[in-house]
């Protein structure tokens, strides 16, 4: 029997577990199944806690989309992560875990955790690509995993899973694929956003990374200031802040919920 508590980042879903002792090795069929809504607990990826290996780090961490593929980095999963590292191993103040998009630092603020994240990198602005048949203009940018964004007037007539699976998949994006964003503005510092995930496969009520590109593509087009809040599909509103060193974002962060639903064994 596996022990797993489940959580959720802004209604991103994940399965919690602890592999501290290193006695855990999941395959990726058994990924998938756990992360299978119908037969198995359900969730958009599993996040695993396992010792740091580089050192300067608390603990590493592990994260596996719905699909048992191993990914670089979640944005609302690292909060969790940091939330779940702290409640099993007691440790009080920041916890900081390595990620294979580099050091992450989760800081807590009653509620809500904020996290430290990784340099983005390959910004990209105003690219033409076809997907879905439409010639879509496409603003790109890497904050852990790559992220496509396109802005809309009307973001509840946006056919999420057609335009968003066809750059997903899109040649310009090959061979690792992307995931996409669509964005609406709603005020000087303030965007929502709906996404389609890479390995999940589906419009998600949250991406962490993808309200991180977003925003900082918002900022790109448009002068906005930091910080900038975004409204994802979940109903939530999170927040972005960063400072611009020339080219270069620093000092990128992600504040929002990451809450315990319950705890739980399954049958692998």
């Amino acid at each position: 029997m596996l022990t797993f508590t489940k959580m959720n980042g802004a209604g991103n879903d994940f399965v919690m577990l602890d592999n501290r002792d290193g006695k855990l090795a999941l395959d990726k069929t058994q990924i998938a199944r756990l992360c299978d809504r119908h037969r198995g607990v359900g969730a958009d990826g599993v996040l695993v806690v396992e010792p740091a290996q580089n050192g300067g780090t608390d603990f590493r961490m592990r994260y596996y989309n719905a699909d048992g593929g191993e990914a670089e980095m979640c944005g609302n999963g690292a909060r969790c992560f940091g939330r779940f590292a702290q409640r099993v191993s007691g440790k009080a103040g920041d916890i900081s875990f390595e990620t294979l998009a580099g050091k992450i630092t989760a800081q807590f603020i009653g509620e809500n955790v904020r996290i430290q994240m990784s340099e983005p990198h390959s910004l990209r602005l105003n690219e033409s690509v076809d997907s879905g048949g439409e010639v879509l203009t496409v603003h790109s940018v890497n904050t852990g995993v790559p992220h496509a964004v396109v802005f809309e007037d009307d973001l509840e007539q946006v056919d999420v899973r057609r335009f968003g699976a066809g750059l997903r998949y899109h040649p310009h994006f090959a061979p690792k694929g992307t995931n996409a964003n669509f964005v609406q503005q709603l005020g000087p510092q303030s965007i929502s956003i709906r996404t389609y995930e890479r390995g999940v496969e589906d419009e998600t009520l949250a991406c962490g990374t993808g309200m991180v590109a977003c925003a900082l593509i918002f900022h790109e087009l448009t002068g906005a200031a930091s910080p900038i809040a975004v409204k994802v599909r979940g109903g939530e509103t999170l927040e972005i802040a960063f400072r611009q060193d020339g080219k270069v974002y620093r000092d990128v962060t992600l504040t929002g919920p990451a809450d315990f639903v319950f705890d739980g064994q399954t049958a692998l």
